[in-house]
């Protein structure tokens, strides 16, 4: 055999061995390239997961918290409503006692027992007055309200360290429970951001969607002057516009936010 032949076979060798490598090559790296999607997918499942798991940790904490919170209104309520209801029918029925008493030595322990039953009275007033102050929450309002909308992607920045006087805080949860109401009625909004901050002179409230359609009427109506005659009873500031989303900015001063309807403070 001549040498060109077998130049010719190791030719033939060589590109049979490059094309099994090649085809070999392109094999691994397929598998490389499926492992790594499926080590990706894994990781991107596990992340999905734990955070899954912490939303529902967090929601179970949050039911806990507001079954906590409405078992003490209710405790409240009933303390109220029954214990002091009969305290305060003792008290009369002793005034009535008192004053139909001709006997001087009894004058002494009817005032005596009367001023017990007066302190026990002050004393219900306080417990209950401290159970309904602890059973709402701002915090938790704001986070029961965005529990039902769960369309939208909320943006939630809550910087308050002392809960606001108690009629702010239902004023705060009433205008975001309506601003959420008129974003699901009205925008074609995806993300909400959410503001509710302190300052050392006032409070602050901040409302944004990112819809691009504007109300036809966003200046009156949708609840919207009942938003302004509530913030204006605490003597605040609310401004409602629309550019590049619904916005509602909202400023109460501090002195004046324990007000109440009446004129009281």
């Amino acid at each position: 055999m001549d040498r060109p032949f077998f130049l010719r076979i190791d030719l033939m060798l060589s590109l049979l061995l490059s094309l099994f490598l090649a085809v070999r090559t392109q094999k691994l790296e397929k598998m490389r390239e499926e492992f790594k999607k499926l080590r990706d997918d894994s990781m991107e499942l596990n992340l999905l997961l734990n955070k899954k798991n912490q939303y529902l940790m967090e929601k179970q904490e949050t039911e806990v918290h507001l079954a906590t919170l409405k078992e003490r209104n209710r405790i409240a309520r009933e303390i109220h409503d029954n214990v002091g209801h009969m305290l305060s029918r003792s008290i009369l029925q002793l005034g009535a006692l008192k004053a139909l008493n001709h006997d001087s030595s009894l004058s002494a322990p009817l005032s005596e027992l009367h001023k017990t039953l007066n302190t026990a009275m002050d004393s219900i007033r306080t417990s209950v007055h401290g159970l309904q102050e602890s059973s709402v929450s701002l915090r938790d309002s704001v986070a029961e309200i965005i529990h039902g909308y769960p369309e939208y992607t909320v943006d939630l920045e809550y910087d308050i360290s002392e809960p606001p006087p108690q009629n702010l805080q239902f004023c705060f949860a009433s205008i975001i429970k309506e601003a959420f109401t008129n974003a699901s009625k009205h925008s074609d909004a995806a993300r909400i951001r959410l503001v509710l901050r302190e300052h050392p002179s006032f409070y602050q409230l901040l409302f944004e969607d990112d819809g691009s359609t504007a109300p036809k009427s966003y200046s009156s109506g949708m609840g919207l002057l009942n938003m302004k005659e509530r913030i204006e009873s605490f003597h605040g500031t609310i401004n409602i516009t629309f550019e590049r989303g619904f916005k509602i900015f909202i400023t109460v001063p501090r002195n004046t936010a324990s007000y109440q309807p009446g004129g009281k403070s």
